[in-house]
């Protein structure tokens, strides 16, 4: 089959590799309808994130299952699934605790399980999918000829919209309340979505790109900011009568964006974050005197998938909008290139 290699940074190609097989009893085989390039996918890319040798990536898919081992239960072959952006048992103390990202047996995808056994990336024809009772989450009544609108809103359901929401719940959004999110990728919109669906009564979105403003204020944000640093805070105060938001939802992982994002929170308020996070040194001392809280980290979108593929299906949320474009598999190096210069959102990668 082809997958994406990473050979260094800005050096994404398809590449022959093995076909996946079912190697363990609790493996299953996806067939990929449709994976993406992610904001994260990026760090290594532009050399963020070191690079030591060629390697798999992707981490966002969904699919068709082909095979699956004699130990699973859970899913059956032909059955439609949405792959979670890490791998998971479903029966340690993590997993039953809800978070599955801290899995005592879980991993990443593109790298190895537990056993030694490689597991492929997303950004392939076909995925080997360990712990696919844990992992993988059933979505009955459609095939791989779903209509391609919602084909895009399920696949959210495998990162971005899942974090979004850890973001909203992890700051705490009350009812009636003042959200400000720091980022406008595609997490950072479907955080703006999750702040809404959390009840927040005033969503101000901190984005510089009218595409990328047009989604925010389709998924419920009141109130556009365009300037960053010292200006966007002065502007967000200016918004709130010199007082801050009550949540501020970090969606980006550098310094700079935690820095505002803090200084944006009013005093008690609370920052949700779920940015990577790179380089960000705490403003302990800020923090200390404006009784400014945090709370957040990796998302365990595997626990949010059932709830968000529901709403998806029912038609009650459309986050499938943050992808703007839609790319061949075959032509995967030119989606990072349209991420990494800004041209699009997201990109969908159909194989």
């Amino acid at each position: 089959m082809k997958a994406t290699v990473i050979h260094a940074p800005g050096d994404v190609r398809l590449t022959e590799v093995p076909d996946p097989q079912v190697v363990l009893p609790t493996d299953a085989v996806v067939r990929v309808v449709a994976s993406c390039v992610c904001g994260s996918d990026l760090w290594p890319y532009r050399g963020a994130n070191a690079v030591d040798e060629p390697r798999r990536i992707g981490h966002e898919f969904v699919g068709v299952v082909e095979e699956v081992g004699p130990e699973v239960t859970g899913v059956r072959p032909g059955q439609f699934v949405i792959a979670p952006f890490v791998w998971s048992c479903g029966e340690c103390a993590a997993c039953r605790w809800g978070m599955q990202t801290s899995c005592e047996r879980g991993g990443g995808w593109g790298g190895e399980d537990r056993d030694g056994h490689f597991v492929d990336g997303g950004q392939g024809e076909a995925v080997r999918v360990p712990r696919a009772d844990g992992t993988l989450v059933p979505v009955d009544g459609i095939d791989a000829s779903v209509d391609e609108r919602l084909l895009a809103s399920l696949l959210t359901c495998s990162d971005v919209m899942g974090t979004g929401w850890h973001a909203a719940l992890r700051a705490g959004v009350q009812p009636g309340e003042t959200v400000a999110v720091v980022g406008d990728g595609a997490v950072g919109l479907c955080a703006v979505l999750a702040a809404g669906l959390q009840g927040a009564e005033r969503v101000i979105a901190m984005s510089r790109y009218p595409q990328r403003q047009a989604v925010a204020r389709t998924f419920g944000a009141t109130d556009i900011i365009e300037t960053r640093g010292d200006e966007g805070v002065e502007a967000l105060r200016e918004l709130t009568d010199g007082w801050g938001a009550d949540r501020v939802l970090e969606c980006v992982g550098t310094h700079d964006s935690m820095l505002q994002a803090i200084r944006s929170a009013r005093p008690g308020g609370t920052v949700g974050y779920v940015g990577v996070p790179h380089g960000i040194e705490l403003p302990i001392e800020l923090m200390f005197r404006r009784n400014v809280n945090l709370a957040g980290g990796v998302a365990p979108a595997r626990e949010y998938a059932p709830m968000l593929r529901d709403k998806v299906l029912a038609g009650e949320i459309d986050p499938g909008q943050v992808f703007d474009a839609v790319m061949p598999l075959a032509e995967v190096a030119r989606a990072y290139t349209a991420m990494d210069e800004r041209t699009a959102i997201k990109v969908m990668l159909r194989p």
